[in-house]
């Protein structure tokens, strides 16, 4: 079976299965759960997941009753911070990934206190709390003691993503603040230098797929990461004193005469680094992504395919990306009141 069938077979897969998808239900708009910033219009159902996927814990409705702004509170603030430093999408992104992959998305990250998650190594780049708690603020004023951090995190994320041209989608709200926060846990959160299986059972212990993972690296397109973190690629490789041979050498040239300084940035996609596209993955087919484990998704046999399937379409790509989005909102949230608190303040649990 030649390389551009099986492309094309994993491209039909991928539609399939997510037009297979049920439609929301206590949601009044349905045409809005799913947009773009070019407005395009797909063929295929809305991305969703099954209702019951919540168990009836989560709901779209959730605060319209009781804070009926949240949402246009929020997304005025995501939009102004994002329009002073667009760096902040991507933080945003990647601080809710870091608060689901422990502990599950309750806002465990936000908590700072000595031992905490935030104070741990592999956060110790993490940024835009300071979104967080301008909007808790805001929210405090106009709908005190409702609003819980986790939500606002898991929101903020997909805000960000429709700012920077990316898919939106629905958001079921309900999840409660957790009060435990450990460093150590912290730590278990991938850094990019793990093995394609390592990944795998990462994503899988959390009820992720292969097809989330590959998916959700997507999220590189956009984003920075500090030099230190990727020059043991480019000048001794594993003690042989050359750059990793899977780099493409002109690529090696430019991130070392970019990376002089370990403190210095580079992209994550080095031909569009501000804007949400599958060019990730057309990087990577090109020798060109930046951490080991971006490139190994293209030459792994478990995940080549869907990287594959993601260069040929952009659609697919941001269709996806708010189906696999959407179910790593929802990993292992605590719903009831006796788990978890509404924070006033979302770097401290309550005192009362």
């Amino acid at each position: 079976m030649s390389d551009s069938f099986l492309s094309l077979l994993i491209l039909l897969v991928l539609y399939i299965f997510s037009a297979s998808a049920q439609p929301y239900e206590d949601y009044d708009d349905k045409s809005s759960l799913y947009s773009t910033k070019s407005d395009t219009v797909f063929s295929l159902e809305v991305p969703t997941l099954d209702e019951t996927t919540f168990d009836n814990l989560l709901s779209f409705g959730y605060y319209r009753k009781t804070c009926p702004q949240f949402e246009s509170i929020l997304h005025n603030k995501v939009k102004e911070w994002i329009l002073k430093d667009y760096t902040l999408a991507a933080s945003l992104m990647r601080l809710h990934f870091h608060d689901c992959s422990v502990r599950g998305c309750d806002g465990s990250i936000l908590l700072k206190h000595d031992g905490s998650e935030r104070t741990a190594h592999a956060s110790k780049t993490l940024r835009g709390f300071e979104v967080v708690d301008d909007i808790k603020a805001e929210l405090e004023k106009q709908c005190p003691k409702t609003v819980s951090c986790a939500d606002i995190l898991t929101a903020a994320a997909r805000d960000a993503t429709f700012e920077l041209g990316g898919p939106y989608w629905a958001v079921p709200y309900g999840r409660k603040d957790g009060k435990v926060s450990i460093a150590k846990e912290a730590d278990m959160v991938p850094m990019g230098h793990e093995n394609i299986t390592s990944l795998i059972e990462f994503f899988q212990s959390r009820g992720m797929t292969v097809l989330d993972l590959v998916v959700l690296s997507g999220a590189h397109t956009i984003g920075r990461i500090s030099c230190g973190s990727i020059q043991y690629r480019l000048y001794n490789y594993q003690g042989t004193g050359k750059p990793d041979p899977t780099l493409d050498p002109k690529y090696v040239n430019f991130l070392q005469s970019k990376c002089r300084w370990a403190s210095e940035y580079v992209d994550l996609d080095a031909t569009t680094p501000k804007t949400f596209d599958n060019v990730y993955y057309i990087n990577l087919q090109k020798k060109m992504g930046l951490l080991s484990t971006d490139q190994l998704l293209y030459s792994d046999p478990r995940t080549s395919p869907l990287v594959s399937a993601l260069i040929a379409s952009h659609s697919v790509f941001e269709h996806q990306f708010a189906v696999s989005m959407g179910k790593l909102g929802i990993v292992d949230v605590l719903t009831d009141q006796d788990e978890g608190e509404i924070r006033t303040n979302c770097n401290f649990v309550n005192a009362y």
